[in-house]
């Protein structure tokens, strides 16, 4: 009987036209549309053109140093400003016709950089001219340190050599929408189902038919979660395979940033393993929420803020680096998504958190079923 309840749910689920898209396009397009974001965002940093815009008269031998940046462009106007100001260019500078002859005699002069530092290209370009002038003070003051005889070790009594030990940006960037992107899709994709199963199921007036059938209703609330179960691991699974295709066969930069190496099929299995776990987890929210509501549009105004909350482990998780996630970060559901996931994309399997995060999930979802199943029990939540 349970098969059968659960195989009736699951053909009318696929029937519906609506549930099809959610399951199958949306993912599809999801994943697609955030992995060439993210390869084309790659490729076009070293792409990018920027315009700078210069007074008539500038000092051509500043012109020249900062021509030799291949991917700025130089345009000479009357009004840097206004050009900045019209979009026309990312930044503008100033600077006197004389530059270079004032600083050779000892003079104090200035140059004026404009730009916008709430844009991201605009505080890239100035990032380059004004880079290019703390060289040229160096090299200056170089020169008249020299002069005096003076050894250059006294403003230089030491260099600071940086290394990034931080994983590459776009992973962290991935790590941290992967998560997100899977937390929505997998509760969008069987919120439908899960609102017609319990809340529509009382809002057409069927439910009292169904509960005077020979049907123990453990049976069937365990069918109906079974469905919701299979519907959101069904979505997991495809926008993760989305992304590993894609990655794999159509992009560069992200193939290489999530390097895995031998791991691949290991990591790739723990993460159907982290998406399975997590689904019936949600499906067990979503089960509940359907149960609670009079109407299909009330059931999902219930999950709605419920959905929300996917939002907030990306926040905590964009400031952690994969060396600062400790075991509570794993514990918590929802949280434990990310946390997992970003320590998966790096390549890092470590069993310890892996069982934290199954089991808490587990957990957490046999409390929530339970909790479901009294209320399902009870007359007051399955009629209207």
């Amino acid at each position: 009987m349970l098969r059968r309840i659960f195989l009736k749910e699951m053909k009318d689920s696929f029937r519906d036209r609506r549930t099809l898209f959610l399951i199958v396009l949306l993912p599809i397009l999801m994943m697609s549309g955030l992995t060439f974001f993210y390869e084309n965002m790659l490729k076009g940093d070293k792409e990018d053109t920027y315009t700078l815009a210069v007074n008539q008269d500038a000092d051509e031998e500043i012109l020249a140093r900062i021509s030799t940046y291949e991917n700025v462009k130089i345009e000479k106007s009357s009004d840097p400003e206004k050009m900045v100001s019209d979009g026309d260019a990312l930044a503008g500078l100033m600077v006197a016709h004389d530059f270079m002859e004032s600083v050779e005699q000892g003079e104090t002069t200035e140059v004026t950089v404009l730009g916008d530092s709430f844009s991201q290209k605009s505080s890239s370009l100035i990032a380059i001219v004004t880079n290019e002038f703390t060289t040229l003070e160096k090299e200056i003051t170089a020169q008249r340190l020299e002069a005096q005889g003076t050894d250059l070790s006294v403003i230089q009594p030491f260099t600071v050599k940086q290394e990034e030990l931080s994983e590459d940006l776009s992973v962290n960037m991935l790590a941290l929408l992967v998560p997100l992107i899977l937390a929505i899709a997998i509760g969008i994709g069987a919120s439908p189902a899960a609102a017609e199963l319990f809340a529509g199921e009382k809002e057409k007036k069927t439910m009292e038919a169904l509960l005077m059938t020979p049907v123990n209703r453990s049976t069937l609330i365990l069918a109906k979660w079974l469905s919701i179960s299979s519907l959101s691991t069904i979505m997991g699974f495809i926008t993760l395979m989305v992304m590993m295709i894609e990655i794999t066969f159509f992009t560069e930069k992200l193939k290489e940033a999530i390097s895995l190496g031998e791991n691949l099929n290991l990591i790739a299995g723990i993460s159907l393993l982290v998406i399975l776990v997590y689904a019936v987890f949600n499906s067990s929210i979503l089960m509940i929420t359907s149960i609670m509501g009079k109407t299909v549009k009330e059931a999902q105004s219930y999950y709605t803020p419920i959905s929300m909350l996917s939002m907030f482990p990306a926040m905590i998780i964009s400031s952690l680096g994969v060396n600062e996630l400790e075991a509570h970060h794993f514990a918590i559901p929802i949280l434990n998504l990310f946390s997992q996931m970003k320590e998966l994309l790096f390549g890092i399997v470590d069993y310890q958190h892996l069982a934290i995060t199954l089991s808490s999930n587990l957990i957490v979802m046999i409390v929530v079923f339970i909790i479901g199943r009294i209320l399902f029990m009870k007359d007051k939540w399955v009629i209207n």
